[in-house]
């Protein structure tokens, strides 16, 4: 299974090419990506062909997780072979919001999510295992653990998505994964209000989890510098900042 780094932007940025959230992993023939937030699709685009991808998932309904949704529609819409459709995992309203925005109905018609609306449990998407998770942020909120579906008890990849709570992440590491944790706040004081996490605490998760690799993303740019560095003073196995492009292989074993 392998994972790659399509954009691990904060919320805002001014910065040039630090494109959002987007993860994309795989597994033998199955692509799935995870949040596709603003800057996010021309990345993925120059990686692969999108029609090639087996689905979607959205971690929660805010838009730096799901704003380059309108680029990827009009590129299966306009740009690929008519009835091109891939398959949107997603919290429940998320349709309707692009529908207002958009003043069109069925906005995401060519990405149908009838029955798909993200709850907690598990779900197989071709060769990949999915289990979701309730977090503690805005609105519907999930984390993700991923593994080959022929091995899903094995070692695997959480995904934060936007967490608030040490404990929800907690819930969905198990010893032996690499955990890709936002940690907006970095090495700037956390705000709970916020309800997101800082290096330090996603740190905690990977030590008290059992994991073996941390992987920091959706830092603020000024939060960014120390945060190493912080989550290392918490966690000893290898921790790196997550930066577009970079690629980790071998996850659940294959």
């Amino acid at each position: 299974m392998k994972l790659t780094i399509v954009g691990a932007g904060p919320a805002y940025t001014r910065r040039a090419g630090r494109a959002s959230s987007c993860y994309l992993v795989e597994e033998g023939e199955t692509r799935v990506v995870f949040d596709i937030g603003q800057g996010s699709f021309a990345a993925l685009g120059s990686r692969l062909a999108p029609e090639s991808l087996t689905a979607m998932m959205i971690s929660h309904l805010h838009p730096d997780h799901h704003i380059d949704l309108v680029p990827l529609r009009h590129y299966l819409r306009w740009g690929c072979a008519p009835g091109q459709r891939l398959p949107l995992h997603a919290p429940v309203g998320l349709r309707e919001r692009y529908d207002v925005l958009m003043a069109e109905p069925d906005f995401l018609g060519c990405l149908p999510s009838a029955e798909l609306e993200l709850e907690p449990g598990e779900r197989t998407i071709g060769q990949l295992r999915v289990q979701i998770g309730a977090v503690t942020h805005v609105g519907p909120s999930f984390g993700f653990r991923i593994t080959p579906a022929a091995a899903p008890d094995g070692p695997g990849l959480v995904y934060s998505g936007d967490c608030g709570r040490v404990d929800d992440l907690l819930a969905l590491v198990r010893p032996g994964d690499t955990l890709l944790s936002e940690a907006a706040f970095g090495a700037l004081p956390n705000e709970p209000a916020a309800m997101h996490m800082d290096a330090g605490e996603a740190a905690t998760v990977a030590r008290e989890g059992g994991a073996v690799r941390l992987l920091l993303t959706h830092v603020l740019d000024d939060a960014a510098p120390g945060a190493a560095a912080m989550a290392r003073r918490t966690y000893a196995g290898p921790v790196a900042m997550a930066r577009p492009g970079m690629v980790v292989d071998g996850l659940g074993g294959g």
